[in-house]
């Protein structure tokens, strides 16, 4: 009687049988994590390299907690009172005073007299519900200023070091300009100054410099 070790290597081409792959489903039929993985060429999420030049980004790291049992209480917030206790004293307070109310009518009754009417109808109730139920309409949000997009002149995204670099440059361009501006505003403000018969000092120029700053910025927005 052959072995089914014997019958496998008759029965199947031993060449075939090294470079077949048996690929493993997943529960339900799905597919293999590790075959979903895209290849290099295949990713569509770049990242800038430098220079203009973009390349392909990185895998996600797998996450460190792979493997163990998320707890409930990590991810849904928990009661921090016991449960039910609001709403037992709510409606111990709602069965005390309808006590209350039954004893009064009880004792008019006795007493010969007409039982006064509740004070909040069945009507008032529903209208002041449904005044408590109305959804108030959320305020309109001031739109989103879009995201600037630093991009190379040629095209193409840039590092996070290309970026810096760029907006410090638009910075100093911007703080230069500022300071160039506020120094013709204060000359001009120190000849006003002295042709009105006011005598140029150290506290007069502190102040001055502000206002001739604050005037340069207001003139570029």
């Amino acid at each position: 009687m052959k072995t089914f070790a014997e019958f496998m290597t008759e029965a199947y081409d031993a060449d075939v049988m090294s470079r077949s792959q048996i690929r493993k489903t997943g529960e339900g039929g799905r597919v293999d994590p590790r075959t979903r993985k895209k290849s290099t060429p295949e990713k569509r999420r770049m990242k800038a390299a430098g220079g203009g030049k973009m390349e392909p980004a990185k895998d996600y790291k797998p996450r460190k907690d792979i493997g163990t049992q998320r707890q409930v209480s990590t991810r849904v917030q928990q009661p921090e009172q016991e449960r039910g206790s609001a709403r037992e004293r709510q409606l111990a307070a709602a069965k005390e005073e309808r006590k209350k109310a039954a004893q009064a009518r009880i004792a008019a009754r006795k007493a010969g007299q007409k039982p006064e009417a509740s004070k909040t109808t069945s009507k008032a109730a529903e209208k002041t519900a449904t005044q408590l139920l109305a959804k108030k309409k959320a305020a309109e949000k001031p739109a989103a200023k879009p995201r600037r997009k630093w991009e190379h002149e040629g095209g193409g995204g840039m590092t996070r070091q290309e970026r810096d670099k760029a907006r410090n440059k638009e910075k100093t361009a911007a703080a230069q300009k500022t300071k160039k501006s506020s120094s013709e505003i204060l000359a001009k403000m120190r000849k006003e100054y002295e042709e009105g018969g006011g005598k140029w000092s150290n506290a007069v120029a502190v102040r001055m410099r502000a206002k001739a700053k604050a005037a340069a910025k207001a003139s570029e927005s």
